[in-house]
């Protein structure tokens, strides 16, 4: 049991200025989850804007506008809660939740970011290809936006009175934020995405060794494949994975899919998220969690497997035939399963006990 100081835990302290942090309340965290979401789609926006109207391209754009207001928003509403606790008398660091201390700093590391965008594109121009995804200053929005986004889940990492079983219900502004956060990961990756692909582009791929193209496709299934497995991987070293969580992520996965796709195709899309379910599946079967070592580093493996399974089947069945280099359509979800394997063991090396997990919350 953890022991107190007062009334608070010891967790609930500053270790410099012994003066107590408040907890980001369950109300904090839905209503920065709300806003988040805003201030997300309003990038999905302004991607869309970007694959669909290039030429439409400026800077002072309704997309843009969307987008910006949507961290106003956000920026205001996490001001305004440590605003309320400064009312409260407290000073510094102390007027921050827990969970929302980077958060303070991504804050001013975005406007500048923003800042800096505008001034690029009116010295060098607007990006309209690739080279989108390495401006600087775009590096800065979506470095930033992440530690933004994922400030519920930092303040649920931080609770010692969330329980290791937590429902989707109590875990979902957790769920939800890592989920926006991997898909703006998977939006910089664009040129490595493997959900952007076509069905017949895959057969396509897979059936000749001659252009490059399949190693190509290899690749991007691996990078994907990993951005996708982590934050599962990272929520299960926390907590047991509430049924629905690789659901929402796929989902969310897939819909910016099918936005930088202008919504013109959505078998792979789909498929991803059907093969979310089956993950969901999985986790309920397998239970993986830190202190069950040899279930995570299984389902690290088996979630892959079946994820890259569902799309090459997927793939093969609506384009009426299976690729014809029987290595690459049998073989490539192994490697995932591999690489799924390798990722799990990494990230939990060891079995963590359940008092080790409640010394890690407490600092």
């Amino acid at each position: 049991m953890a022991t107190t100081v007062g009334t608070q835990p010891t967790w609930y302290l500053l270790r410099n200025s012994g003066e107590a942090r408040p907890r980001a309340s369950m109300r904090t965290n839905v209503v920065t989850t709300v806003l988040s979401v805003w201030f997300t789609l309003g990038l999905f926006l302004d991607a869309y804007a970007h694959s669909t109207f290039p030429q439409l391209e400026s800077f002072f754009t309704p997309w843009h506008a969307v987008f910006y207001s949507g961290f106003a928003v956000t920026a205001g509403w996490i001001l305004w809660t440590v605003w309320g606790h400064v009312q409260e008398g407290r000073r510094g660091i102390a007027a921050v939740p827990g969970g929302y201390g980077m958060t303070i700093v991504a804050l001013p590391v975005f406007a500048v970011s923003g800042g800096a965008d505008l001034v690029w594109h009116e010295v060098i121009g607007i990006e309209t290809t690739t080279n989108i995804f390495f401006s600087p200053s775009h590096l800065g929005l979506i470095g930033s936006m992440v530690v933004i986004l994922t400030s519920p889940l930092r303040a649920a990492w931080s609770d010692p009175d969330l329980p290791a079983r937590p429902s989707l219900r109590a875990l979902l502004p957790a769920v939800l934020t890592l989920s926006f956060a991997t898909s703006l990961v998977l939006l910089f990756l664009t040129y490595g995405n493997a959900l952007l692909m076509s069905p017949s582009g895959v057969v396509a791929m897979f059936s000749s060794v001659e252009d490059g193209n399949s190693g190509m496709l290899a690749t991007r299934i691996v990078l994907t494949g990993l951005v996708l497995l982590a934050p599962l991987l990272l929520l299960a070293r926390r907590w047991h994975l509430p049924v629905g969580t690789a659901t929402i992520g796929f989902a969310i996965a897939a819909l910016i899919s099918a936005v930088l796709m202008s919504f013109e195709r959505f078998t792979i899309p789909i498929a991803i998220v059907a093969a979310g379910v089956l993950v969901d599946l999985l986790a309920l079967w397998l239970r993986p969690s830190a202190d069950r070592r040899a279930a995570f580093w299984l389902f690290g493996a088996l979630a892959a497997l079946v994820t890259w399974a569902v799309y090459i089947g997927t793939a093969a069945v609506t384009t009426g035939r299976l690729p014809t280099i029987v290595e690459f359509w049998t073989g490539m979800p192994v490697i995932a399963a591999l690489l799924g394997w390798a990722l799990a063991a990494l990230m939990l090396p060891n079995a963590i006990t359940a008092s080790e997990r409640v010394a890690a919350t407490s600092d």
